[in-house]
Parts: C-alpha cells; sequence; structure tokens
C-alpha cells in the first residue's frame, strides 16, 4: 500500500465513524425519544442521511416534515419532503425552506416533539432575515465576512442577529411543543449555540457582539445600510434579542450532539494504530489562516521526524482571506500551501480534506499532496505561489492529479489533515 492510498484509507475510517445515519439512528435507539407524534425538521449537508435514520427508528409516530440540503446532497427519505439550495452563500430556495420550516413549528402543539437534525451548512441552508431585511442583504453580509477570513463564531453572531430562525428562533416559533434537537458538529468545542446558528438553543451573544464583528473583520463600510441600521437598533434594545440561555421555554427543549470531529480524529489514529504505526494526535488545531496553518503543519512534521512519529492527525476548520479571483476552498488553500511549505522536506505526504466532501464552491473535497507535487507542477509550467496569492488552489491541484474527489460524504464534521512523514534516510 502506496503512502497515498494509505491516508485515503484513514480518511475513509475516519467518515465512517460519524456516518450520519447511523449515528442519529443509534441516538434514538439508546435513548427512546417517547411516544410523539413527531414532526422532523433537518437542515445541512447530511441532512438527509440524518432524516433517515430518524425516521427508521419512528416509523408511524413520525407525522412527516422537511429536509434541506446542498445542492447535489440530495437522498430519497420516506415520508419527508427534500430539498436542496444554495451553500455557502444563501439563496431564495433557503429562504422557502426556512419560512415553511417556521410554519411547520409553529403549527406544533403541546402534544407533538419537534425533531431538529442539525449539520454543517445549516446556517445558509435555513435563510429567514428579520422583516426589515431580505435576501441580498443576508447574502451580500455573509459573502463579505467570509471573504475577509472572519471565524464561525463572528460569522454566525452576525448571522444570529440577521434572522428570524437562528439564535433560538426556531425553538421560539415550536412552543408549546416538545423539540428535541439531535447535531452532528462542524465547530471547535461542539458549542450547540454555533451548529447552525444555533435555531433551538439560547444564544449567549449579543447585538454589541455582532456590530463588534463586523467592526474587527473591516466590513461594516461595505454593508447594506439597512444590516448596519437593524443592528445598532438592537444594541439600543429596539429589536428584540435572541433567545437567552435562561430562557424558561427552553425547559421544554433537549439537545444531543451525536457525532463530531473528535469521533473522526480518533477512528484515523486507530486505524493507523492497528497498522503499526507511530501516530501523534493534534487534535482541534487547524483553526487559523490556512497559509499560517501550512507552517505550524510543516513545523510538527520536523518534530514528527526527529521523535519517530510516522502519521500526524489533525482537524479543524481553517480561514480563507480572499486576496485573488481564484477558484478553491479552505482545504486545498491549505493543501497547496502546505506542498510550498514543506517543499525541502522530503518523505511527507498530506491528505486535507473537509469531511462533506464538498471544499468551497467546488466538487472536490480537498487536496493530497507529496514532495512531488511541486516538481511534477514545475514540469507543467504551473506557479504554485501564483495559484496560491490568486487563492486558485482548485487548477493547480487539478492540473497535478492532486485534487482529493470523494463526491457527498453525508456527514460533516469539519476538515482533516493526515500526514504520512517517513523517518530516517529519506533521501
Amino acid at each position: 500500500m502506496t503512502d497515498r492510498e494509505l491516508l485515503v484509507e484513514l480518511y475513509r475510517r475516519a467518515i465512517a465513524a460519524v456516518e450520519a445515519e447511523a449515528a442519529v439512528r443509534r441516538s434514538l435507539e439508546r435513548e427512546d425519544p417517547g411516544p410523539g407524534p413527531f414532526v422532523v425538521l433537518a437542515a445541512g449537508k447530511a441532512a438527509c442521511a440524518m432524516a433517515r435514520g430518524a425516521q427508521t427508528v419512528l416509523g408511524a409516530r413520525s407525522r412527516g416534515g422537511e429536509v434541506v440540503t446542498k445542492d447535489g446532497h440530495a437522498l430519497v427519505v420516506t415520508g419527508v419532503e427534500v430539498k436542496e439550495a444554495a451553500h455557502p452563500l444563501p439563496d431564495a430556495r433557503g429562504v422557502a425552506a426556512a419560512h415553511e420550516s417556521l410554519e411547520l413549528a409553529r403549527a406544533c402543539d403541546a402534544s407533538t416533539c419537534l425533531l431538529v437534525l442539525l449539520s454543517g451548512g445549516a446556517s445558509a441552508l435555513w435563510t429567514a432575515p428579520v422583516p426589515s431585511l431580505d435576501l441580498s442583504d443576508k447574502r451580500l453580509t455573509s459573502e463579505l465576512l467570509m471573504r475577509s477570513g472572519a471565524d464561525i463564531r463572528a460569522l454566525n453572531t452576525v448571522r444570529k442577529h440577521l434572522s428570524r430562525i437562528k439564535g433560538g428562533g426556531l425553538a421560539r416559533a415550536a412552543q408549546p411543543a416538545r423539540v428535541l434537537t439531535l447535531a452532528i458538529s462542524d465547530v471547535a468545542g461542539d458549542r450547540p449555540e454555533l451548529i447552525g446558528s444555533g435555531p433551538t438553543v439560547g444564544d449567549p451573544s449579543t447585538y454589541a457582539e455582532a456590530l463588534a464583528a463586523l467592526r474587527a473583520t473591516g466590513v461594516e463600510r461595505e454593508l447594506p445600510p439597512s444590516v448596519c441600521a437593524h443592528l445598532e437598533r438592537g444594541h439600543a434594545g429596539r429589536e428584540p434579542e435572541t433567545l437567552k440561555p435562561d430562557d424558561p421555554l427552553l425547559e421544554r427543549v433537549e439537545y444531543r450532539l451525536v457525532a463530531s470531529l473528535k469521533d473522526a480524529l480518533e477512528a484515523a489514529a486507530s486505524c493507523a494504530e492497528e497498522r503499526g504505526l507511530r501516530v501523534r494526535r493534534l487534535a482541534e488545531v487547524l483553526y487559523g489562516e490556512a497559509r499560517e496553518l501550512a507552517h505550524t503543519l510543516v513545523r510538527e512534521v520536523r518534530s514528527a521526524r526527529e521523535q519517530g512519529v510516522e502519521l500526524l492527525v489533525a482537524g479543524g476548520e481553517p480561514t480563507v482571506r480572499v486576496r485573488g479571483s481564484g477558484r478553491g476552498g479552505r482545504a486545498q488553500e491549505l493543501a497547496l500551501a502546505f506542498a510550498l511549505a514543506m517543499r525541502d522536506e522530503p518523505g511527507v505526504t498530506a491528505l486535507i480534506a473537509g469531511t462533506d466532501g464538498s471544499d468551497g464552491p467546488t466538487d472536490a473535497a480537498g487536496g493530497l499532496v507529496d514532495g512531488r507535487s511541486l516538481a511534477h507542477a514545475e514540469a507543467l509550467g504551473l506557479d504554485a505561489a501564483s495559484h496560491l496569492d490568486q487563492n486558485d488552489a482548485y487548477p493547480f491541484l487539478q492540473g497535478i492529479g492532486d485534487l482529493f474527489v470523494t463526491g457527498p460524504t453525508q456527514t460533516n464534521v469539519t476538515d482533516l489533515a493526515l500526514v504520512r512523514v517517513r523517518s530516517g534516510d529519506v533521501g
């Protein structure tokens, strides 16, 4: 087995450990949710698989519902309506899906349980602007924040304060029904208020923090005036705050985490150890700007080689500050940056990929690079540094055959970095 084949096998083991349908089924079988009836609402890249798991267990207790997922991720789910919408920037279909989900929640009475299934991507797929805003306002705000390199906490703090469904809005709409949320985490620390922008949990963030996030990223002057005006009104107490953690209605809300990045990382590490490799678990270190993280990984490679470690396992969600007009995603950018940074480090192979199978607005999960990648590129006349400057990792990796393509995986626990390090004399 080549080093590339090994890393692909470890990636597959990691994905299997966080497979969404099985994770939901296990949770509901382990702790029965009650007699129902249940209305099922699911949003995210793993929404269809999660809904399949729920429907399998609930059977006749389910009274239907709605699933919204990213374009290209839809599966047939018995008993519920499945819709697709745009991601990462929202579109009118996401607005319609959020509106219909809110209406289904409002129709629930005290005898009904609203089962909410959340996975990465739900924030964009459920878009319900406050009355003073429209889709274009929300879309431009999200685009500017993402291009600035804002982290998920800042992005979701702003999103929640511009939305009717996020920040506990769905739980408000569902009262007096009981609400049970099952979530697959794609955020650092598995914090419920950040997963899908927390539509069913209390939100500790404030309008003041949303304004501060905009100022910190430097995008405030480019925003639609209506967005800033709404946030300023909220800060002044003239708009309702998001649902807070001490609100009494949360007494009828239950939240379960069914899969996370930790599960995927441990599965990959354990698989490597079963094969006799010495593994270093770096855990959730891939938070920060992708180009800076590339150098962090190179330092870890050098340390690993000195200590006889043969595999590094890491995860997280890099950010990308968009400087150019190229095509790619955060995992592809990190893979390209790592290939450049490890130019003088032979015997290293790295698979860096999103666990959802779709990195940014592309059909690739990420990149699979090694010490031959740059030499191959130079032979083809491809300039790695120029492509990185233009945020153009996709065509570069595609050109040298180093794109890693899986198709939708029906789960999402952020990104993995699996790095094989050959010790000793690697020439």
